[in-house]
Order: structure tokens, then sequence, then C-alpha cells
């Protein structure tokens, strides 16, 4: 693929936030923000949102229906908190995988799973999005929150989950987005870059991974978009929901 076209398809890989790097130095920068922050993530998360991504989760869960039999693969989920309700939701029958490009993200996740008894239940991966280290067509669900923004490269991670999918198989992403419904525009941008950079110096002690985060809710395309380049990917049956006027968004596509 020429650098044209590779632009074109993935037009935030040259975007740190609102600094243009190379790809390659995006990937690294991206994996330093979360080693700095993973062990505040989690508090992290309920100071931002009030508590808000907790009811988002359950909700994103919900409509995923993990069933009991199924592989699931959770994307860029260190922490565990998706792997976590699918666990719950399948009674501990389902085979659920994490894959996460951040050691130190994982090394939380799985001390959270232990203290919750989740052991056996939730197998651990180290591995990028753009390159995930599993055969074709062997998952039943794959599902990624609020980690597609820091993909360097969106459009090559959307043919990987539909790789590894099984024919029937689907897709769910919940993420930030900038596509806010015009009354709460104004309000969300002083919250998002003045709030979130000083929970980030003050809770995290990272005031410049918070900006990176409100910045990079900015690069990610808004919903329309975002569905089309799913359909590029040759995912079906595509749909979105917004969450909080477009704070948030579920999306999902089936392989077919």
């Amino acid at each position: 693929m020429n650098k044209k076209a590779h632009q074109a398809e993935n037009p935030e890989a040259e975007w740190f936030g609102f600094e243009r790097v190379a790809p390659a130095e995006k990937t690294a920068r991206v994996r330093d923000v979360f080693s700095s922050v993973a062990d505040k993530y989690d508090l992290m998360n309920d100071l931002m949102s009030g508590g808000l991504h907790r009811l988002w989760k359950d909700h994103f869960v919900a409509k995923m229906r993990p069933r009991a039999g199924e592989a699931i693969l959770d994307v860029a989920g260190g922490t565990g908190d998706i792997a976590q309700r699918c666990a719950r939701a399948s009674g501990g029958k389902a085979a659920i995988t994490v894959c996460d490009i951040n050691e130190a993200m994982l090394r939380v996740g799985r001390a959270k799973a232990v203290d919750a008894g989740w052991l056996n239940e939730i197998t651990w991966l180290t591995g990028s999005a753009e390159a995930l280290p599993l055969p074709d067509a062997c998952m039943d669900l794959v599902c990624i929150s609020f980690g597609l923004r820091n993909v360097t490269r969106i459009d090559l991670a959307l043919s990987e989950f539909f790789r590894v999918l099984k024919p029937g198989g689907r897709f769910f992403c919940l993420e930030f987005s900038p596509g806010v419904l015009p009354p709460l525009k104004k309000l969300y941008d002083l919250y998002s870059f003045s709030l979130l950079p000083w929970l980030g110096e003050h809770v995290a002690g990272d005031r410049e991974a918070y900006q990176y985060l409100a910045e990079s809710i900015r690069q990610f395309p808004d919903q329309a978009t975002f569905a089309a380049r799913m359909q590029r990917a040759w995912f079906e049956q595509v749909r979105y929901e917004n969450l909080m006027g477009g704070i948030a968004v579920i999306h999902s596509g089936w392989k077919l």
C-alpha cells in the first residue's frame, strides 16, 4: 500500500492526540501512557465519569449477551472490567481471552481477576490489535472497550477482528466519540480540556496522559464515519447507539 492510500485508510495513524508523529512513535507513546497510569487507571475512570463508565460497561455487555460455551476476545481489555462482566454473564462458562499490548495493564487485570475468583476463566495474552496472535475464525465474539482510539491503524485492527471471528460471529465496540450532541459540546470541551488533565496531574501523577486522552477522543471518527469503516472491513448489519448524548457510543456488526 502506498503512503497516500495508507493515510486515507488510517488517518489517525500519524496523530498522537493533536501532535503529528510517525506511526511507530505513536504506538510506543501510547504504550508509555498506559504503563504510566496502569495502577491508577480504574480509579481515574471512576473519577472522570462519576462512575458512569460502570453503567456503560454493564449496558455494553448486556448488548453483547455473552453465552456459555462461547469463545470471547476482549481486545485492549487490560484491567479486565469487560472480561469479568462476560465471565459473570456466561456463568463462568465462556472461554474469555484478554489481549492487550501493555504488560502493566495486564498485570493489574490478572490481579483483579484473581481477587474476584476468575483465575481459570480468563486467559491473558500480550499482543497488538493490529496483529492478533490468534488463528483465523477462532472467536464467537470480539469486543473492545475504550481502546480503539489508541490503536495506531484502526482499519488494520478492524480487519484483524473480522479475521479471528467465526462466520456468524459478532463485534462490539464501546468508545468515546467526538460526535457529541451540540447542546453538550461546550460543557464537554471544558470538562475534557480542563478537568481531565487536572485529575491526571493530581490523582494519576501524569497530566500529559489525560491531555492525550481528551485529544485522542477528538481524533476518533464520528459515529457515521466509524460505521462506514466497519462496513469497509466487511462487517454487516452495522449499527450504533449513542450513550449520554453521544459522549460514548456502542457500535456493533456481524461477520456473516
